[in-house]
């Protein structure tokens, strides 16, 4: 193992108060949260039980390690969440001017899709919000 590794490999919490893994030496049981999602599993409430550091140019960075054995599946969205989802997102797509899905979310700094807003430059763009921002 290489000498810079060897500051960061600290399995008993002893130099840095919590289980310390450097580059690629964790045990198998252990995973990031992004490893956990890969895996269809998410953390389920369980707290951080072991970290990884390495060095990045002069910064030290961090990534914190969750059990696996101890994660659950990742919850599904119910059909009444994905419809809502999708109407959501259609909303953000559909300009308040020419009422028409533009196939992508129309710009907030607009207010309407940018064909409208090329036609009446001068107009303030239609408050669809209610006010709400």
């Amino acid at each position: 193992m290489a000498r810079y590794r060897d500051r960061f490999q600290d399995p008993d919490g002893a130099l840095w108060g919590f289980p310390t893994y450097a580059w690629r030496t964790a045990p198998d049981h252990l995973a990031t949260r992004r490893q956990l999602r890969a895996r269809g599993l998410c953390p389920g409430g369980a707290g951080v039980v072991a970290q990884l550091m390495w060095k990045a140019g002069r910064e030290t960075r961090v990534a914190y390690f969750y059990d696996v054995r101890r994660a659950r599946p990742k919850r599904t969205p119910t059909p009444a969440q994905l419809l809502a989802l999708a109407k959501a997102n259609a909303a953000r797509r559909t300009c308040p001017t020419c009422r028409r899905d533009r196939g992508y979310v129309i710009p907030a700094s607009l207010g309407q899709c940018p064909e409208c807003a090329e036609r009446c430059p001068s107009e303030p763009p239609p408050s669809s919000l209610g006010g709400m921002y």
